[in-house]
């Protein structure tokens, strides 16, 4: 069994999931805006069937919670796929975008990956080439493909889908400085 996470950051705090954050996550995922560069948006049943059985049952992802209000504001996917790689993805509250919120606890959380579980990789993908692509970006991630027309967005057009990743060696050397 995998142990709970638990980070903390100047105005986030970042745990595991608990059954208390269905309304919360469904604030996130129920959000069309909000899902435009995901899949369809989540009903309230659906998103805790998502909670209880990959976010806790899997432990799957983290939540990453507004210290000073106390609500969860962000999915944050952190998933072992293979021994030492990390798949992250990370979905916010559309009232706190732009903030820096996602910047911060996602890098609390790639330095946790290669601090505490000695990842070898942390990786991401996206269709989003515009939020998503410039995050990946500044948390010192690079472009490693593209595969073409690979899924559908939200309305059913094919989309590219944006590789990037960390290896160990690029965070170790890029550690020092505010990557």
């Amino acid at each position: 069994m995998k142990q709970a996470l638990y980070i903390e950051t100047a105005r986030m705090m970042i745990r595991s999931f608990t059954p208390d954050d269905a309304s919360d996550l469904y604030d996130i995922l129920g959000d069309d805006a909000t899902m435009e560069s995901c899949e369809p948006t989540y009903s309230f049943e659906k998103t805790e069937r998502f909670l209880n059985s990959f976010c806790i049952g899997k432990h799957g992802a983290v939540a990453a919670v507004h210290k000073e209000s106390g609500k969860l504001i962000g999915y944050i996917l952190f998933n072992e796929l293979y021994e030492g790689v990390y798949e992250m993805g990370w979905i916010y509250n559309r009232s706190f975008w732009r903030k820096g919120y996602a910047y911060e606890s996602c890098k609390a959380v790639i330095d946790y990956a290669f601090t505490e579980r000695k990842a070898h990789k942390v990786f991401a993908e996206t269709i989003d080439v515009v939020k998503s692509v410039s995050l990946m970006e500044k948390l010192g991630m690079r472009l490693e493909g593209v595969q073409r027309s690979q899924v559908r967005d939200s309305h059913g057009n094919w989309a590219d889908v944006y590789f990037y990743g960390l290896l160990r060696a690029e965070w170790e050397k890029a550690k020092g400085s505010d990557i």
